[in-house]
């Protein structure tokens, strides 16, 4: 075990564990001690984890969103040097915007302003052409993508799960209805503790190819069996509780209702009219089904591109890309009081709303959020979006707000300010 890994010690500082420097995955074939493999789950350890966010594709199958024939949607630039920007952590600490980059393990991040690139960094081994995984921001694109369905009357947010996918009715999801799914208000049995290796979210991952199968596994080896075999507990209706299972049932609605994978829904409903500059990739469970709740790889300027889609209203690359009524749905957010009993200590007075996360805060900031740091910010009111990329040796976000989220908003009111 190495020290970045060792137990009751601090994780090892983004400089010492950049993937480039310690040469993982580098000489043909690599040395032993710096290959990185799915089967022996070291792409999940630290510090591997931070080349291996970076190079999903070498590591487990995938599946192509095309970005389309057309030419990539043009994002202005403005260079702006906000690295000085400075704000105090939820802890009082002072911090500047530079500094909280490093210390959260970023691997890159884009700030537009107005619809402007106006700060864009890259580290460790991410590069602008390079997809990084979104993990659960993947979860806000499945609940775009719903949301355009249930616009053209395709989708009842009021049916229950069954009438779309009867291979549910005798599950966890068989008397929920689909506005439950989209908001995580289920009752289920499933939990998701990452660092717990009996939590159910380890069952998922086996079963969507992100975990390899021991040899003694009779559970699930995909995702549409492992939905399945959900059970219930407790009252749908009642409370948020974070359960990427939701977003997957949710996925399944969409292809079923759609005819479509999700890959292909994805590229035409959004990659392409957006301009994508590459194309995305999901990876795939054994039977080639995407994960829809955390398996979406993009460039971080196309992080960007969407998350200024929303910031639009839906509209972007000179048309209406998502209906606004999705949109403004999202940004108004769900009910605070059911997100309350889930005691995110980071995200006071916050609410989930359609797989988006709302703050509720001054600017009515809304966020798309994965593991080891993934996330979309999108600030109305001063016009801000940030996407970033990071490989954080803790997988909750709860060891990332304390100095992102006041980053964030340091900077937006120094936008707004003029500066």
């Amino acid at each position: 075990m190495s020290a970045a890994t060792a137990p009751n010690q601090q994780p090892a500082t983004s400089t010492e564990t950049d993937p480039e420097a310690l040469g993982w995955m580098k000489g043909f074939p690599p040395a032993p001690d710096r290959t990185i493999t799915f089967q022996n789950g070291s792409f999940r350890s630290f510090p591997e984890l931070r080349w291996a966010w970076s190079n999903v594709r070498q590591l487990v199958p995938t599946v192509n969103v095309w970005r389309g024939a057309g030419p990539a949607s043009v994002l202005p630039r403005e260079d702006h040097d906000i690295g000085a920007v400075a704000s105090t952590t939820m802890d009082g600490r002072p911090m500047t915007f530079a500094k909280m980059l490093e210390e959260t393990y970023t691997d890159g991040i884009a700030v537009l302003h107005r619809g402007r690139l106006i700060y864009e960094r890259y580290f460790g081994v991410l590069k602008p052409h390079k997809p990084h995984i979104a993990m659960s921001v993947t979860k806000s694109f499945t609940g775009v993508l719903a949301g355009i369905l249930v616009t053209e009357g395709k989708i009842d947010p009021q049916a229950l799960v069954p009438d779309y996918v009867p291979e549910l009715k005798a599950s966890a999801f068989g008397d929920a209805r689909v506005h439950e799914v989209m908001d995580m208000t289920t009752g289920l049995e499933y939990t998701e503790v990452y660092t717990d290796k009996n939590s159910h979210v380890w069952g998922l991952r086996r079963a969507n190819g992100m975990a390899p199968i021991p040899p003694d596994y009779d559970g699930a080896t995909n995702i549409f069996d492992f939905l399945a075999a959900q059970k219930k507990q407790g009252e749908h209706g009642k409370a948020f509780a974070y359960k990427t299972v939701n977003t997957d049932v949710l996925a399944w609605i969409c292809r079923r209702v759609s005819g479509m994978t999700l890959s292909d829904l994805l590229s035409e409903r959004v990659w392409t009219p957006m301009g994508a500059e590459e194309d995305a990739h999901y990876h795939v469970d054994r039977i080639g089904t995407e994960s829809g709740g955390g398996g979406l790889s993009t460039t971080l300027r196309d992080l960007a591109r969407f998350g200024e889609t929303m910031r639009n209203h839906g509209r972007f690359n000179g048309r209406q890309i998502v209906p606004s009524q999705v949109v403004e749905d999202i940004a108004r957010g769900g009910d605070p009081e059911k997100f309350k009993p889930a005691g995110y200590t980071t995200l006071p007075g916050a609410s989930y709303r359609n797989q988006w996360w709302v703050t509720h805060n001054a600017h009515g900031a809304y966020m798309a959020r994965g593991v080891h740091g993934q996330g979309i910010y999108v600030d109305p009111k001063a016009e801000m979006v940030i996407a970033r990329y990071a490989s954080h040796p803790v997988a909750g976000n709860a060891a990332n707000d304390p100095v992102t989220l006041p980053a964030y908003m340091a900077l937006a009111k120094q936008l707004m300010a003029g500066g």
